[in-house]
């Protein structure tokens, strides 16, 4: 005789198509508010020429930044040893400075959060999940046309 089929307790995977407006915002930054995000390390001193450089690039493709953040990694001494590494391998950034750039998302009435450091396609998904706008880096909106 055959022995019941047990069932499989693997999670399932899903896959999520992403919603048209978050594809739309890659094709162009023209005539959209945007929260710019930068990460940086404690060893990286020029991050704000770095912000304001992303920051002319994306005012060269029409886009307005409202509003900038960044988030630095090894400026406490407990934060030292993990500098090369992100916050969160989901998020890139710390779960309460997601909080933050979602609050500065809303306030501003922001149309994308753009990063200046790339993103996967897992932290971006995440992201644009978490903030409710498309989340991109600024790589992907300076190369599309």
């Amino acid at each position: 005789m055959h022995q019941p089929r047990r069932r499989d307790r693997r999670p399932v995977r899903r896959v999520h198509s992403k919603p048209a407006q978050h594809r739309a915002f890659q094709l162009t930054a023209e005539g959209a508010d945007v929260v710019l995000v930068g990460y940086f390390s404690a060893k990286q001193k020029d991050f704000e020429t770095l912000m304001a450089s992303a920051a002319r690039k994306l005012a060269a493709r029409g886009a307005r930044v409202v509003v900038q953040i960044v988030q630095r990694r090894g400026v406490s001494a407990g934060g030292a040893r993990k500098m090369g590494l992100p916050y969160s391998s989901r998020t890139l950034l710390s779960y309460g400075k997601v909080r933050e750039v979602a609050q500065a998302c809303d306030r501003a009435n922001a149309d994308a959060a753009i990063f200046v450091s790339s993103l996967t396609e897992r932290q971006q998904r995440t992201l644009t999940g978490m903030l409710d706008r498309p989340a991109v880096s600024l790589s992907s909106v300076l190369t599309a046309n």
